[in-house]
Formats: structure tokens, C-alpha cells, sequence
């Protein structure tokens, strides 16, 4: 190190300049390793369909048709607003579908899924995601259903049902699963 130390103050550079130098190439080179070590994280791509994908539905969405009068075979996920806890109108025919299935099945149990979309903080979407199970728990027990029959839990955004970042997506993820526990 001191021969190259004098080697570069024969040329013009001073030895301070020369451990500038140094330990700048060597905090490049840190930098770039650490970096290289670390890579990106890859984004999830959006779900183009799946096994049983209805044309127009985002990617893996089955939906089974209904007869009109005729039960489903079980609970139906209902969809929320962005930011709300609240059923909406068509949430509401639903669960008035997901209520007469359970009075028709009543050794059923079911565990309520309250989800989020990605934005948003986790502990917030948290927060949401227990909100919206308990709205739509506390509509089925409106409706007649025993308590002790439902449970409920929220996944936030850590579950999501289309992958996405865009409101295409989103509106999926924002739901009350029902989740059949007999």
C-alpha cells in the first residue's frame, strides 16, 4: 500500500486523494453487490382465467348459475365498496340467498373471510377486513341464523382473489368469503 502510495504522489496525486479513491470504489462496489444480492421483487401479474373461468370474469372466478328460486349449493361472497364496511343493495340479495341456504342446512357452520384490496396500510386493511366479516355476520344473525354458527376472520389484502393493481381487481378482493366449516 505505501508503494503505491508513493508511486501516486510521484505522478501528482496526493495520498489523501488516493483513499478518497479507494474507499469510494469500494463503497461502489459494496453498494452495487448489496444491491445485486438483494434484486427486485417481481410484481405479480394479473390473472388472465383459469380451469372454469367465465368469459368476462376475472381469472379463476367459477360462477355456477342459479335458477331463479332455486338455492345456492352454498355461501355466496358478497363485494363491498372501496373503503366500506357497509353491504351494499346487491349484497344484500345474497346474503338474503346465503340466509335461506343456511336455514336449508342448518347442521352448517360457516366462518366469514372479511378482505381488502392492496391499498391502504396492513393494520388498516386488517381493521376493514373485520369490519366487513362482521357486517355480514351480523346481517345473517338479522336473518335468523344462530350465532354460535357463524365465525369470523380478516385477512386484509394478504388474501387477495384477482391478482391486479388496478380497480379492475380491486373490486374483487374488497368481499365477504364464506367459508363452509359443517
Amino acid at each position: 500500500m505505501a508503494r503505491e502510495t508513493r508511486r501516486l504522489e510521484r505522478n501528482g496525486v496526493s495520498s489523501s486523494m488516493a483513499n478518497w479513491r479507494g474507499s469510494l470504489w469500494g463503497s461502489v462496489l459494496f453498494v452495487s453487490v448489496a444491491l445485486l444480492l438483494a434484486g427486485c421483487p417481481k410484481r405479480p401479474e394479473v390473472q388472465t382465467g383459469g380451469p372454469g373461468a367465465k368469459a368476462g370474469s376475472p381469472g379463476g372466478i367459477r360462477e355456477t348459475p342459479v335458477a331463479p328460486g332455486e338455492r345456492p349449493k352454498e355461501g355466496r361472497d358478497v363485494f363491498f365498496d372501496f373503503d366500506r364496511s357497509v353491504l351494499r343493495s346487491d349484497a344484500k340479495e345474497t346474503m338474503d340467498n346465503n340466509i335461506a341456504w343456511l336455514k336449508a342446512n342448518a347442521g352448517i357452520r360457516v366462518m366469514v373471510e372479511g378482505h381488502c384490496d392492496e391499498r391502504g396500510t396492513n393494520e388498516y386493511n386488517l381493521a376493514l377486513g373485520e369490519r366487513r366479516a362482521k357486517a355480514v355476520g351480523d346481517y345473517l344473525v338479522a336473518g335468523g341464523i344462530n350465532r354460535n354458527r357463524i365465525s369470523t376472520i380478516s385477512y386484509g389484502e394478504e388474501r387477495p382473489f384477482v391478482l391486479g393493481h388496478d380497480d379492475s381487481a380491486w373490486k374483487w378482493n374488497r368481499r365477504g368469503h364464506f367459508v363452509v366449516a359443517k
